[in-house]
């Protein structure tokens, strides 16, 4: 009989360095040693074995010193208690529940007056029925009577019954287990085993595990997984309900075409190929994933433990965890398993635990049959104890969720397919649904005019009418003539009155109705015309519109405005919770849609004279196409959030072109910018779409390596899209993301290379007043209109120089008219200010060439293009480079100068150099004009000064050296084009 000790915590210590002895006859074992706290949690397990129930357990906790005592261990006495073994097997499954046990003060020590605390213990005894059956065989010492054993062997049968053991093993179990008895009690005789009797640490005892138990574990476990859930199911009552997600909130919500059957084997059953690929994914290692079983020999709870070492990140260390899988429910058709996961090697580890729900749903029936599943995943945090640091908790068990979850859904999303619900909710199928619940113009006015004010006035002219039809005329009185009957009395007058008053509203509530309907619009149902992007707006309803008198209801109505366009709605009489129920559509546009203005106007004859109700902007971007599929939108505006005005729309982005769309649109701004634009692949589209959480339909159109320039400079990518700008910057762990909308753009600035900006130029965005608030983070300032401004900066390399020449005016106008024709270069024509003095750098001579070229043809080289452009692919070094070039004739014609500073990027030491180069190209010695000379000298200014001053300058001549050559071999090689382009000439 084995006994199982949970030393779990203690609390109200005198001391702050604390440990715990544990004993059962003269088996000792004793805890870790937990410092600097006096509510210490060790969560230990000892396993001991016992003979008979009429043993007991002493637990001492003890203060640790470090000075060792000669007579008294290592430490002093704090409290002790005793717990009689018979007092475990007395509870039900022979299981003592977590409990707190006051300490007893020690009779001698310097804790004799001091509240020694309390501490929290659970225990169980297992083979206990076994154990007092074979003793009592045996004739052995034994205190307790016979009728407990039959109980617990009762208990033990249960527990045969839930594991689907065999009869014929059983019998095995208990020959062995007897035989084993019987020799260990050949050993007591004889003495043979006295020192394993003395043995301190029964860590060693837990982990050898006796013949029958071993056996015992075989038969628990022959019951699979699939066996296990079939059980849970036969005993499902159907009683309980769904528990609730989590108050952390939810981490996944998805629906995936698989069952949810299927899908719960895949990520729970046992050796799981996701759990090993999603360890591998997350960089997690020492996975064990421990059998399920049945929890504390119950049938309702299912259980099992898995502990890994999470892999460590930037700011955090590897730590190693433990997850407690619980499966509260499982029907066949609705899984749910609660998750407890300890961390206590991180800080505060041992003061909470992370709470997950993962519940797993059947989703909605499909025609085609398919089965769906819901997968909803929620998380909370336990606090074991109160801290102050639970708001930095929280926050960082949010953020590490986060991403382990997103690499959870990227992983599975592999796996099963996700189901969009905008595939059930056919945009035709809402569309005829909208038509077949449009109703006729009868049926308006029917409504409209079914009050009292039009029947009373109805019945007042009928009663009149028929008055004048059944009175005699009258004679003329006073001031009547013939043909003119005047009221005779004050009482006719009032009469006359009143029925003209409601003569009058009548007649306008006829003409309002009217307009209303005539005057809706042309645009209204008439369908989208031309390829391209279409936008199709369902106008389901409207709830809480306000009216301009409380009094009374508003005639409300809808204009749409997107790309330049609008569209109108019909207009609802005398409501403030309209049900429209109407389609309209954009005529095909060539560039994807980015926002949609809508503003709802109160109707009072025509549209000029109509009053805003509220109005509200919908950003495409922002929105997935679930979304806007059927979204509720808030008004803005005074008379809108006064009265929480709200519009029920369904809208489709629909592209009836496809990728051919895409393409025209890349040929269209190629024609723009002078650069060639080509389409991006499907997998980094898609990444992009992560990366800023934008819709399908958003499409890449190029990117750059950039710093982004605020108080300090943050380096990342710019991406540019069809409708987006965005930055995106990871420096250890610490993310910056924003984007904003080309329409929100109002103007673009270059600012010439300074020495602040390290010879570059800076390119400045400036946002119109109130736009791209979510992205104002990475702006640098505000001016005083209230525009945000953004500051870009870039190196070019090699492959693309971007240089800056200090040139004559007739030069630069030259170069700006050749620039309109080149599509692979960019020259940048502003002044640098003062260009670096060459004649400071020691400068040495390291190549030299007699070419069969004029100089002019040479000079292509250095005039932006094709040449240039292929001597720039021999780059040296790999990296980036800002390249700044000024070049002078030399007197009576006879060649050119031309003088370069380079600033390289992406080196070590980049910061602390500059390389400097002269070029000087003359015509040769026999003064033939189809041949020249070219020198080339080379020196390094050094800004700051290190030790490898030589070994760099040495490394950066060789090298340079070397691509000279190379670059004279290009020119040589292509001297045919260059005679062609004389002859040209």
């Amino acid at each position: 009989m084995r006994l199982y000790v949970y030393v779990l915590e203690a609390k109200d210590l005198p001391v702050k360095d604390s440990y715990v002895n544990l004993q059962v006859g003269k088996h000792k074992s004793k805890t870790r040693i937990l410092r600097n706290t006096i509510v210490p949690v060790w969560n230990d397990e000892f396993v001991f074995r016992v003979h008979g129930t009429d043993e007991e357990l002493v637990v001492s906790v003890y203060h640790h010193v470090e000075e060792p005592k000669i007579f008294s261990g290592s430490g002093n006495l704090l409290g002790r208690i005793w717990i009689p073994l018979w007092s475990v097997a007395a509870e039900k499954n022979q299981t003592l529940p977590p409990t707190w046990f006051p300490l007893e003060r020690p009779k001698t020590g310097k804790f004799i007056n001091k509240e020694c605390g309390k501490i929290f213990l659970t225990m169980s005894l297992h083979g206990i029925s076994y154990e007092t059956s074979v003793n009592h065989v045996l004739c052995a010492h034994s205190n307790n009577n016979i009728e407990e054993p039959k109980e617990l062997e009762v208990s033990c049968i249960s527990c045969q019954d839930i594991f689907s053991s065999k009869t014929p093993s059983r019998k095995i179990a208990e020959g062995k287990y007897l035989m084993k008895t019987i020799a260990n009690r050949l050993e007591k005789i004889f003495h043979k085993n006295e020192e394993a009797l003395r043995s301190d640490d029964s860590s060693e005892l837990s982990s050898t595990l006796s013949d029958y138990e071993d056996c015992m574990e075989e038969h628990s476990s022959s019951c699979s997984f699939v066996e296990a859930i079939e059980m849970m199911q036969s005993r499902y009552n159907g009683q309980d309900k769904m528990p609730e997600n989590l108050q952390g909130g939810i981490l996944l919500d998805q629906l995936y075409i698989v069952s949810s059957h299927d899908l719960n084997a895949f990520l729970f059953s046992p050796d799981s190929q996701f759990s090993k690929n999603l360890a591998e994914v997350q960089g997690t290692k020492d996975v064990q994933e421990g059998p399920w079983m049945w929890k504390s020999g119950a049938t309702s709870d299912l259980t099992r433990a898995v502990s890994y070492t999470k892999a460590a990140t930037k700011l955090v260390k590897a730590v190693k965890a433990t997850e407690e899988q619980t499966y509260i429910r499982a029907d066949g058709r609705e899984f749910v398993v609660s998750v407890s996961v300890s961390t206590p090697d991180v800080p505060y580890g041992s003061t909470f635990k992370v709470e997950l729900l993962y519940k797993i749903m059947p989703g909605p029936e499909l025609s085609s049959g398919e089965e769906l599943s819901h997968l909803v995943v929620s998380w909370g945090i336990n606090f074991l104890q109160k801290t102050m640091m639970r708001g930095m908790i929280e926050g960082g068990v949010r953020q590490g969720l986060k991403e382990s979850f997103d690499q959870f859904a990227s992983l599975l999303t592999q796996n099963f397919k996700i189901f969009d619900m905008v595939s059930v909710s056919n945009k035709d199928d809402v569309l005829e649904t909208l038509g077949a619940e449009h109703r006729s113009d009868w049926q308006l006015a029917t409504e409209y005019f079914w009050n009292l004010t039009v029947v009373s006035a109805i019945f007042m002219a009928m009663y009149f009418l028929v008055h004048s039809l059944l009175s005699e005329p009258s004679n003329l009185q006073g001031l009547e003539f013939k043909g003119l009957d005047l009221p005779d009395s004050l009482g006719e007058l009032i009469t006359s009155g009143i029925l003209v008053i409601q003569l009058e509203r009548v007649y306008n509530m006829i003409s309002h109705f009217i307009q209303a309907r005539l005057q809706r619009g042309s645009d209204h149902g008439v369908k989208a015309q031309g390829d391209g992007w279409v936008l199709t707006i369902a106008l389901i309803e409207g709830i809480n519109l306000a009216s301009l008198v409380s009094t009374e209801f508003s005639d409300p109505y809808v204009v749409f405005t997107c790309n330049g366009k609008t569209r109108t709605s019909s207009v609802k009489l005398q409501t403030r919770d309209p049900q429209w129920n109407e389609m309209l559509e954009f005529d095909a546009m060539e560039e994807p849609p980015s926002v949609l203005d809508v503003e709802v106007f109160d109707f009072d004859g025509p549209f000029e004279l109509a009053t805003s109700l509220g109005h509200a902007e919908i950003n495409f971007v922002k929105h997935t196409s679930t979304e806007l599929a059927d979204m509720w939108v808030p008004l803005e505006g005074k008379l809108a959030q006064s009265s929480q005005s709200k519009l029920h729309l369904r809208m489709f982005v629909d592209n009836n072109k496809g990728v051919e769309m895409i393409r025209e649109y890349l040929t269209k701004m190629e024609k723009e910018v002078g650069k060639k634009l080509s389409l991006r692949s499907p997998q980094k589209n898609s990444t992009f779409q992560k990366l800023f959480i934008l819709p399908p339909e958003e499409f890449l159109i190029s990117d750059f390596t950039c710093h982004l320039k605020r108080k300090m400079p943050l380096q990342g990518r710019l991406f540019l899209s069809s409708r987006i700008v965005g930055f995106y910057a990871n420096l250890f762990g610490h993310k910056a993301k924003f984007f904003f909308l080309w329409e929100d753009i109002e103007d673009i600035q270059v600012l010439p290379p300074s020495l602040a900006s390290m010879g570059s130029p800076t390119l400045v965005i400036i946002l119109r007043k109130d736009r791209g608030l979510d992205a104002r983070h990475g702006a640098k300032s505000q001016d005083e209109e209230g525009r945000l401004k953004f500051y870009f900066q870039s190196f070019a390399s090699f492959n693309g120089a971007s240089r800056t020449r200090t040139l004559t005016p007739d030069q630069k106008a030259q170069i700006s008219e050749e620039q309109e024709d080149q599509d692979d270069t960019s020259i940048m024509l502003e002044d640098a200010g003062s260009f670096p003095d060459v004649e400071d750098a020691k400068l040495s001579k390291v190549f030299t060439a007699e070419l069969p070229i004029n100089i002019n043809s040479l000079m292509e080289i250095f005039d932006g293009g094709k040449l240039e452009h292929k001597i720039m692919e021999k780059s040296v070094f790999g990296g980036e480079v800002i390249c700044t070039q000024q070049k002078f004739p030399i007197p009576n014609n006879e060649g050119w100068i031309v003088n370069e500073v380079m600033a390289l990027q992406g080196v070590p030491f980049d910061d602390h150099f500059h390389v400097h180069f002269r070029y000087q190209m003359e015509k040769s010695h026999d003064h033939s004009d189809s041949s020249c000379m070219c020198d080339v000298y080379i020196g390094v200014t050094w800004l700051k000064s290190i030790k490898f001053q030589q070994r760099i300058t040495w490394n950066i001549t060789k090298k340079f050296a070397h691509r000279l050559k190379e670059i004279f071999e290009v020119v040589d090689t292509d001297r045919e084009i260059l005679f062609r382009t004389q002859q040209d000439s």
